[in-house]
């Protein structure tokens, strides 16, 4: 069986029941953390996939790396997948929980990328506007990035807004040389 079509039936069967017991919140929050878990300490992955680790201490370091509070489902449901030996796939089991909560929730992911940080009040108004023209909720992110001098680019979703200095004057040097 395909990885993808088992990792979105253990998402879907934790989403159900996480929306059920009305905690899909945490387990959301469960998931992103283990997710970034698996990004930010590569060796994870390895560890996790290596055989002669017993399962209790595969379960202790996936409920680590799931946060310091992580809730009952989210453990009962990391139990589980090890008990029928598909922890090679906790990655994209969390990934596919993550996307299909977002679904369910109308959650947008957005980008701010600036050349200097942004105030508080500035960043509100944008993930307003963004809110506003997507009748979702926004999980808005900014980042500075000097190199684009300054503007901002804004991404959502599939839409790119790029507002930058640098894109100006990347235009401008494409109109000089024709």
């Amino acid at each position: 069986m395909d990885i993808g079509v088992i990792s979105v039936r253990y998402a879907r069967a934790l989403l159900k029941g996480s929306t059920d017991a009305k905690i899909e919140d945490s387990v959301y929050k469960d998931m992103q953390i283990l997710a970034k878990s698996y990004i930010d300490v590569p060796e994870l992955r390895f560890t996790i996939d290596n055989p002669m680790l017993s399962k209790d201490s595969k379960e202790n370091l996936l409920v680590t790396a799931a946060g310091s509070n992580v809730c009952e489902l989210t453990k009962t449901f990391i139990s589980l997948v090890l008990k029928e030996g598909r922890e090679g796939i906790m990655q994209f089991m969390a990934n596919s929980y993550i996307t299909l909560y977002r679904k369910q929730k109308n959650v947008i992911r957005g980008k701010l990328i600036t050349a200097a940080a942004v105030s508080d009040n500035t960043e509100l108004k944008m993930r307003q506007m963004v809110e506003s023209n997507t009748n979702g909720t926004v999980e808005f992110e900014t980042e500075v990035e000097p190199d684009i001098i300054g503007g901002f680019i804004l991404e959502y979703d599939t839409y790119r807004m790029d507002a930058s200095v640098k894109s100006k004057l990347n235009g401008i040097l494409t109109q000089l040389k024709k």
